[in-house]
This record gives structure tokens, sequence and C-alpha cells, in this order.
């Protein structure tokens, strides 16, 4: 067992203000008293009952294409996670950014240091799941206050296999971004792969992932808020077809109104049977 321990006493106390002139209050001399702290550490805890450490500490590292590493601390899955990293400056819905399917595969990070103090609640959700590849922040939240939370942000991405990092320098990494453009980066908990191998990964396929399979037509009722064309508008409408490379719910709500039919595709080649 290795251990060590660290002593320190004093055992007489000791007048740390004295004054040449008859001090007015004895009680503000200032002493010092007897201090002993003894700390024995040890690789087999179970023996000497240490618990652990009552903060988490760095267990997670940002590796970018430009060679530099960031050391942070995970929250959510772990594992390893090929991405794009990009920035977003979005003060509030950062629920509506992990559901956005156009950051498929990406690493967004949020430039607004403080995260996660809402919660997460299923009425903010873009679509039917997470798509982004990992979630970066300054500070998260070690608490939630809103009337609708149903769960914390690290319960929810690590129920869906979404990577998190905080206590990072968000601001040091968004000047990169902002001057030499999106980066691809590493995600890792692993501490057994290197700095190396983790540059090595390839890239991913983010289009595929989050495109539709087959072709739908979307037939949801816009809600009353957003339907700006109620009154019927010229009476026009017109069959849309978008192509979906990872579309979002608001824009197929938003398009329903001036639609009579409203189709989503990816294969250029669909374009003419629908």
């Amino acid at each position: 067992m290795v251990s060590k321990a660290m002593e320190l006493a004093v055992t007489n106390p000791l007048t740390c203000f004295t004054s040449s002139k008859p001090l007015s209050n004895p009680s503000s001399i200032l002493r010092a008293f007897t201090v002993r702290c003894s700390v024995s550490l040890s690789s087999d805890r179970a023996s000497t009952g240490l618990a652990e450490r009552p903060w988490k500490t760095s267990d997670a590292r940002l590796v970018l294409e430009d060679g530099s590493i960031w050391r942070a601390k995970s929250f959510g899955a772990s594992g390893t996670q090929v991405g794009e990293v990009v920035f977003n400056t979005s003060l509030t819905g950062y629920q509506e950014i992990l559901t956005d399917p156009s950051y498929a595969g990406q690493f967004v990070l949020m430039t607004n240091p403080h995260i996660g103090n809402t919660g997460v609640n299923f009425d903010d959700e873009e679509s039917m799941q997470c798509f982004l590849g990992g979630l970066v922040i300054r500070s998260l939240s070690i608490s939630t206050s809103n009337w609708r939370c149903a769960e914390t942000l690290g319960d929810y991405l690590a129920e869906r296999n979404i990577m998190g990092i905080y206590d990072v320098d968000t601001r040091a990494i968004t000047r990169r971004l902002r001057q030499d453009g999106s980066l691809i980066g590493v995600l890792s908990t692993e501490e057994s792969k290197t700095d190396e191998e983790l540059l090595e990964l390839s890239r991913v396929d983010l289009i595929s992932g989050v495109s539709c399979k087959t072709p739908y037509e979307w037939t949801d009722n816009t809600k009353s808020e957003w339907d700006f064309n109620a009154n019927g508008r010229d009476g026009n409408t017109f069959h849309v077809v978008a192509y979906d490379f990872g579309i979002n719910i608001t824009y197929l709500d938003a398009w329903h109104p001036m639609a009579v039919r409203l189709q989503s595709s990816l294969q250029r080649g669909q374009l003419q049977r629908l």
C-alpha cells in the first residue's frame, strides 16, 4: 500500500499583530490556533476507508484536426465520437439544437456559458431524436428550475447515447472556429486511446443518417399561431416537394398551410414520381 501523510501543527498561540501602543480592544489581536491535518493517500481505498473525490475530474478530451487538445469533464454518454465542430450563439433553446437534424454528426459548442438550467421537456423537440454527435459547453448547471422540466440534460443525453463535455475554454475554441472555419474533432472518454490515434479517425457521412429512408407526405395540421395562410390568401396552394437532408418539423409546419400536398424525398430521381 502506497501512502503519504501530511501534518501541519502550530502548538502555541502566537500574537500575529502587535502594536507599541496599548490596544483599546484586546480582542482585536489576531492569534494562530493549533491546526493538524493528516491525509493518507492509498491505491487501496477499501482498506483505508477513503471516499471518492467530491468533485469531478477531467476525464475527456476534445482533439481538433489542427492538433490542439482540450481536456474537459464528461457528461451524457461515454466513448469516442468523430464530428465537425461548430458553434452556436443562441442564449436559449439548447433542446431545439439537440434535436435539429441539420446538426447531424456535429459537435455543437454553445457560446452561452451556462447550459442545462431549465432541464429538458418533450414539447420543445424539433424532431423525433437527437442528431448531433456531441455537446460542448463551458458550465453545466447542477440543478434545474422550470415547471416543464421532465429530466436533466445529462440524463437526457445519456439515454440517447449523446456525448457532452464541460469545463472547457469555449471562448478559445470559438475563436479558432471563427478564424479557421469549422474543424473536424474527436470526443473521447477512453484514456487507452492516444492523441495520435484520435487524430487519425476518419470523417463520417452526415447526410445518410438524418435523411428519410423512403419518400413521405407531411399531413400534420399546423398550429394556429403558425398558420400565416389561415385566410386562404389569393386562394393559391401548391404541391411542395422538399429534399430531406435533415429537415426540421418547424419548416414543414410553416410550409403546410400553403400546400395541398407536402412531400419529402432524398433522391433526385424520385422527384418526377412525386
